[in-house]
């Protein structure tokens, strides 16, 4: 089972100027104490054709997390141009929310980002060089796509319940809606008698690929 759960991310200013930082307030649920921060960071994806152009905008670590739900507001500036291909800059691209435990990614929330001019003018006819001070950029809130990661929490909890059955999967990547019902399953399955303690389960490496798009057994 997850100890942590995304219940809501809130972007502060999806449609802004290009020089505007971002802006996320995040809130989540922690179902046991967890004696580490967790890590959060916010990556901007400057090329389709390769990760080297991504950029980790901020990142910032959350702790003590107590037990229940939490919320906090996550701010970052904009990325740099000059680590971004020039033909990639305008068009649509994609913003990653990551949150890490011990150095191990169990949760991944994407948006599309749409780079375009603020007038039909420039759109129609935009110039040689990038005129920054007239792009804007809009953020895809309304469909998050969100990929969850089972990792080792340290605890008793992974995987499955007292009596060794499957949690159900979660499919990847999924809406917020999709994780809060499959969360409300797998406490209902921690619930039930006989379920008091979780069978343990050896810890996990991920490979990125994994990361990206295997489902989480929460």
């Amino acid at each position: 089972m997850s100890i942590i759960s995304i219940r809501d991310v809130q972007v502060g200013n999806p449609v802004a100027r290009w020089s505007d930082a971002f802006k996320f307030t995040v809130t989540f649920e922690c179902i046991s104490h967890l004696p580490e921060d967790l890590e959060w960071k916010l990556i901007y994806v400057g090329s389709s054709s390769s990760v080297n152009f991504d950029q980790e905008l901020d990142s910032c670590l959350v702790g003590p997390v107590p037990v229940g739900v939490n919320s906090f507001t996550f701010e970052a500036d904009p990325p740099s141009v000059d680590k971004i291909p020039k033909e990639e800059i305008l068009g649509v691209t994609v913003l990653l929310l990551t949150a890490s435990y011990r150095d191990q990614e169990f949760v991944r929330v994407g948006y599309y980002v749409h780079n375009e001019y603020d007038t039909e003018e420039l759109r129609e006819n935009p110039p040689q060089e990038i005129d920054f001070a007239h792009l804007n950029r809009s953020i895809l809130v309304e469909k998050p796509r969100v990929t969850r990661v089972a990792i080792d929490w340290g605890t008793e909890t992974k995987g499955t319940v007292a009596n060794g059955s499957q949690l159900p999967p979660v499919p990847a990547p999924a809406t917020f809606e999709e994780l809060n019902d499959v969360a409300l399953q797998e406490q209902e399955a921690a619930d039930k008698p006989g379920n008091d303690k979780a069978a343990s389960a050896s810890p996990k490496k991920e490979t990125p690929a994994e990361k990206e798009n295997q489902s989480a057994q929460a």
